[in-house]
């Protein structure tokens, strides 16, 4: 009974710092939405935009990996 209990504890340590993570990417994705949307032109620039702010994290960690020489 007391392994139950040891794993569920560990088992709710990974969530908790999963979540905080989450969290982080997503006050970023509405900051680069607003910013993006908030320079558009038109319409598609606005949806464009919304797809940026998405898929910036990635391009930032390539770049900052190539600059690395990783």
């Amino acid at each position: 009974m007391s392994e139950e209990n040891t794993k569920s504890k560990s088992t709710n340590n990974i969530n908790v710092a999963t979540g905080s993570a989450g969290g982080f990417y997503f006050i970023g994705f509405i900051g680069a939405a607003v910013y993006f949307v908030s320079t558009a032109v038109d319409f598609w620039d606005g949806a464009l935009g919304l797809l940026q702010a998405a898929l910036w994290p990635g391009f930032l960690v390539y770049e900052a990996l190539s600059m690395l020489g990783a």
